[in-house]
């Protein structure tokens, strides 16, 4: 392959990103800290028919997106969140099938001394396999251990750091030294762009029922404050209503009013048994049980004898 010269590469390079962002409406913003040549190309792989992934210098991408704000505005929004080392997956398929294969392609890696920590690690109790002369390093490291067998053994479980630690000289020794690969590291999905609006990635976790809860949730709240403060709303007025007709009901019970709704009301009032049949109509019928069957009388043989008509020496 012919290597072109700077200035054309650059050319070429503008060139892509804005045709990128024409022909598709959404794209991740990613972080690809950790993330080799070869991880990258792998990841390329797997999302190749779904996402095209862009990366590029900071600058570069700034450059592109201000030269193409005349026509796509909305990607000004974008250019806050291009910092550190970023790059974009454009796609126009669903976001969270794209999103789950691009987080689905991560790999194991050593915990590196100045690494920031992106998860807690912490070290079960277990038998090291180590001689004794590694004790003071454990010791070192606060660490609870005693000699089995001619080996250290961990006593209890340890956290050795937690999520956003700067990983010391120390623990990632020790991690090496059992063979502990404790981070993976791919692309991390930092923003969404969708058709003009960015947001956090969390809202694609989202589902139909958190909303509908959501929905419901808020319904309930401006009812309860539309009849504290007695204000009608649409959401109110179902409420106001059968509370109404339940003052109705009480008046026509103490007083000689009647409606139609509140006849069977005072009918129940003036012949109180009803009540003790409407709920004994209401109970479940009892299960019927079969009739026990007689037993049998045995029959003598002087009674079987005159059954048959005949005596027994005839």
């Amino acid at each position: 392959m012919v290597r072109v010269d700077k200035s054309t590469w650059k050319a070429n390079y503008f060139t892509k990103i804005t045709q990128l962002f024409d022909e598709y409406s959404r794209c991740f913003i990613v972080g690809a800290d950790n993330v080799g040549s070869r991880q990258m190309q792998e990841i390329r792989v797997a999302l190749r028919g779904y996402a095209v992934v862009l990366m590029g210098k900071n600058t570069m991408m700034r450059k592109a997106i201000r030269g193409h704000l005349e026509n796509i505005p909305a990607l000004e929004k974008l250019l806050p969140h291009i910092v550190n080392n970023v790059g974009f997956v454009f796609t126009n398929d669903d976001l969270v099938d794209v999103r789950d294969k691009l987080l689905a392609n991560k790999k194991k890696a050593p915990a590196r001394p100045g690494a920031v920590a992106p998860c807690a690690v912490t070290i079960p109790a277990q038998n090291t396999g180590l001689g004794p002369e590694k004790t003071s390093f454990f010791q070192a490291l606060q660490i609870p251990t005693k000699i089995s067998r001619g080996t250290i053994e961990i006593v209890n479980d340890v956290q050795l750091m937690k999520e956003g630690d700067k990983v010391g000289a120390s623990e990632a020794t020790l991690l090496n030294m059992l063979n502990v690969s404790p981070f993976t590291y791919g692309l991390l999905v930092l923003q969404v762009y969708d058709q003009g609006t960015v947001f956090s990635p969390k809202v694609l976790d989202i589902t139909n029922e958190d909303l509908s809860k959501t929905f419901q949730m808020g319904l309930s709240n401006v009812a309860a404050l539309s009849l504290s403060i007695g204000y009608p709303t649409i959401v109110s007025i179902p409420h106001s209503v059968s509370n109404g007709f339940k003052r109705l009901l009480a008046l026509a019970a103490v007083t000689d009013i009647t409606f139609k709704e509140a006849e069977t009301l005072k009918e129940y009032l003036a012949d109180p048994s009803k009540f003790a049949a409407a709920v004994a109509s209401a109970a479940p019928a009892p299960v019927a049980q079969a009739p026990k069957e007689e037993p049998k009388k045995e029959e003598s043989e002087e009674e079987s004898d005159e059954d048959l008509g005949m005596g027994l020496f005839d």
